[in-house]
């Protein structure tokens, strides 16, 4: 299994579409094998393009802080799975994915590209 975390050094990135690079992170047998840093600085904001990137490196899951509605379609289309809402630092991330605890915070980044003002939305489930 193959992760993807949009990463501003060592902690994951709270804007998944300005994602400068990500860290791809190899899981085998409940265990990191191989982790990797996988430069999208030309695929911002170019929520089909990102992806397409993450695609090539045959990632299965995507762990994100906030992402808006347009780059979570072209994830959820492509047949990704995403955890959104995370923050901190991607090794301690990656240990709560790993014993179980990561769960989808199940919000939307909502902004105005203009200026960049950002607001969040939870989706409340209703059974519908």
């Amino acid at each position: 299994m193959k992760i993807a975390m949009p990463k501003n050094e060592d902690i994951i990135n709270q804007h998944f579409g300005k994602s400068k690079s990500f860290q791809i992170i190899t899981i085998e047998d409940g265990k990191v094998t191989e982790t990797k840093e996988l430069s999208a600085q030309s695929l911002q904001h170019n929520h089909g393009g990102l992806a397409g990137l993450l695609i090539e490196e045959d990632v299965n899951l995507i762990i994100t802080g906030g992402i808006g509605q347009g780059a979570l379609d072209s994830l959820k289309e492509a047949n990704f799975e995403v955890i959104r809402g995370v923050s901190g630092k991607i090794e301690d991330i990656i240990d709560s994915y790993l014993s179980g605890e990561l769960k989808d915070k199940n919000i939307i980044c909502n902004h105005d590209h203009g200026d960049h003002q950002h607001k969040t939305i939870k989706i409340l489930n209703k059974g519908i």
